[in-house]
């Protein structure tokens, strides 16, 4: 189904994703979209919404399937905006959101849908999961000069790290169990991106409620869904393995020309699958097995 505009999906949002769980994916360019909205529909998303200028073209038997909504995805904050007025229109329904060419894993996800996680994270009283964006880039620039190919994927096996979130209403102490996390390739290219950019830690999926918002750097308005565990033990992380930073940093003309190889000595095969992620310290399972 076809809308033309936020605004128009707005008024029937509620019939459509039902008790959800829903994800958003914006659509910047064309790069990897079909593949993105499959890898999603694969893990179980029962309401897939996308977010897309008109002139994407999507094949049939994936247009069918989810609800399309055409959108200014170039505006200022242009994701934000769209998922605080989801929020607003459907309270109550767990919300993933994200971009073309990145993709939700959680631990055992090959065997088990997004329901299942989601039900297990309730169960233990969490309303959000901490996810590590987890940068993908080509091994090829040559074959591959956009940096994305799905055949060719390789991430960071290390330079991961996380300081202590300054709380500026309590005399810039660290927030009680929340971190910033950086590394990959907004570490290793810093000089090509900006300060408020360089965190990997977003809280992408979460269950909406009356007066929650997103906020411009990938948090909530609600501290304690910002939390990387309860006070009394860990929690389930996922993990968004992203081409979206490589992708950028190529087809900036500021830092194109200055990158001829993502690779380097920590650099390692992306196998597609969670095992490698729970392995590399990038996600963990809490008390799921």
């Amino acid at each position: 189904m076809r809308h033309s505009g936020l605004t128009s999906f707005l008024t029937t949002a509620h019939a459509i994703i039902g008790k959800g769980p829903v994800a958003v994916i914006m659509a910047e360019d064309e790069v990897e979209v079909d593949t993105t909205l499959r890898h999603h529909q694969t893990a179980g998303f029962p309401a897939i919404v996308l977010l897309a200028p008109p002139e994407i073209t999507l094949p049939a038997s994936i247009e069918g399937k989810i609800h399309r909504v055409d959108h200014d995805v170039h505006a200022e904050g242009a994701l934000v905006t769209a998922v605080n007025r989801i929020i607003a229109a459907v309270p109550g329904v767990w919300l993933f959101y994200g971009y073309n060419a990145e993709y939700l894993f959680y631990p055992f996800c090959e065997t088990r849908n997004v329901l299942e996680l989601l039900a297990f994270h309730t169960e233990e009283r969490r309303d959000a999961i901490l996810t590590y964006t987890i940068d993908l880039y080509a091994g090829d620039l040559d074959r591959f000069p956009n940096a994305v190919s799905l055949s060719d994927a390789h991430l960071d096996r290390s330079g991961y790290y996380a300081l202590g979130r300054p709380d500026p209403l309590n005399h810039n102490y660290p927030k009680e169990r929340q971190l910033d996390f950086f590394g990959g390739l907004r570490w290793r290219f810093e000089e090509h991106v900006s300060p408020q950019r360089r965190k990997i830690d977003r809280i992408c999926l979460f269950k909406t409620r009356p007066g929650l918002t997103l906020r411009p750097d990938f948090t909530l308005s609600d501290e304690e869904m910002n939390t990387y565990a309860c006070p009394w033990h860990n929690n389930i992380t996922t993990a968004l393995v992203s081409f979206r930073t490589a992708k950028a940093l190529r087809t900036n003309p500021g830092s194109r020309f200055d990158i001829h190889d993502f690779r380097w000595r920590n650099s390692t095969p992306f196998d597609w699958h969670s095992q490698q992620l729970m392995d590399l310290g990038l996600m963990e399972p809490g008390q799921w097995f």
